[in-house]
């Protein structure tokens, strides 16, 4: 595992935005960053990819664990809303994809840090504009990543129980959130699915229809979320959820997962696995990472060294926490990387890299591009 410093394209700007990756920049800095790049060996990237099929099989062990001793306390999961997730799990409502976010030092096997498991964003980055970055740069070199492939495949998988429009939702204004749930209908239309988009704020619920509806009023049937399911429980329509009017992406069992409790109950039921750093719902000594259970984008995380606070980050959340066995991230002059390993359909299939210079990694650390060889 290297990182290299690269001299970036003359009109980098103009190549990421022709793929439609237009949120490169931020407060005129890059988020997209290829003054650099991780260049990996194939043994490495066998690695990750072992890694990710042992956790995933872990968590789907760990969802029935959840369901069969009732843990839903532990979630935050409201009563009226449990019957439903386990229907969704039961009858192995479709799941699209998910991203474990690693880290990985080039020594040890790659530790679990948390799983989005529910809307799992920097696809585009790491699905499409990598891709062509290496084209560009190293064509002789590989790359992880089969995402878009195999995200085609799971829709064309997915055709045969998708009866009528499938519409792809995300927050008004939130250009991150737009972009991605706008690339993920494109690969859907690929692969021969009639789509529309709405925003989240727009879809409604018809009570003599008793269904939820799109601008026309017509049922919603289908619908890909870019919304956290923890807000949707939360909202004013949520008593309507249970009623299985609308077929939902990620589907509701997806919310054990997504949700930073299911740490401490993977690690209770595979204490001896090299993938997973201990966990706990009750406080560690020594040095450990404080996180809220419910919460997005290294928001509210402490981390404790030696039993001293050395960082903390701010946010809107609060607890429950979880609590994590600090594993510190390895470190290239001062960038200290994540790596996000992403899981679609069943298939590990690619892996994304985002830096920061400070300890926890946050909405607007950089993502740097990958080769190995």
């Amino acid at each position: 595992m290297k990182r290299i410093a690269h001299n970036p394209r003359d009109d980098w700007e103009t190549r990421v935005e022709s793929k439609g990756f237009i949120f490169h920049t931020d407060e005129g800095q890059p988020y997209w960053d290829e003054s650099a790049y991780y260049h990996f060996t194939s043994s490495e990237i066998d690695q990750f990819e072992k890694a990710t099929y042992a956790l995933n099989d872990m968590c789907l062990k760990a969802v029935q664990h959840v369901i069969d001793r009732k843990l839903f306390d532990q979630f935050q999961i409201p009563e009226r809303f449990i019957p439903w997730l386990i229907q969704s799990w039961e009858i192995e409502d479709f799941s699209l994809y998910g991203r474990f976010d690693l880290a990985y030092d080039g020594i040890h096997p790659p530790k679990l840090l948390e799983y989005n498991a529910d809307t799992p964003t920097a696809l585009i980055e790491a699905a499409v504009i990598q891709w062509f970055w290496m084209k560009d740069e190293f064509p002789q070199l590989d790359q992880f990543n089969s995402i878009h492939e195999k995200l085609i495949g799971a829709w064309k998988r997915a055709q045969p129980t998708i009866d009528s429009r499938i519409y792809f939702s995300s927050v008004k204004d939130h250009i991150e959130d737009f972009m991605t749930a706008s690339y993920l209908r494109d690969t859907a239309i690929q692969a021969g699915i009639e789509t529309g988009y709405i925003q989240i704020q727009q879809i409604g619920w018809n009570s003599r229809l008793k269904a939820f509806v799109e601008m026309n009023d017509a049922p919603l049937r289908h619908c890909f979320k870019l919304y956290p399911w923890e807000w949707m429980l939360r909202e004013s329509f949520s008593s309507f959820l249970p009623l299985n009017t609308t077929r939902w992406l990620e589907p509701p069992w997806k919310m054990l997962l997504s949700n930073k409790a299911i740490l401490p109950v993977l690690w209770k039921l595979f204490p001896s696995s090299p993938y997973l750093l201990p966990a706990s719902f009750e406080p560690m000594r020594g040095s450990y990472v404080r996180k809220p259970a419910l919460s997005r984008e290294g928001a509210n995380v402490t981390i404790v060294k030696n039993d001293e606070i050395v960082e903390e980050t701010e946010g809107a959340y609060s607890g429950p926490y979880i609590y994590q066995q600090y594993f510190p991230l390895p470190e290239f002059e001062g960038n200290r990387p994540v790596i996000g390993s992403w899981f679609v359909d069943g298939y590990a299939c690619g892996i994304g890299i985002r830096e920061d210079q400070a300890l926890v990694t946050g909405n607007m650390s950089r993502f740097v591009p990958h080769v190995f060889s």
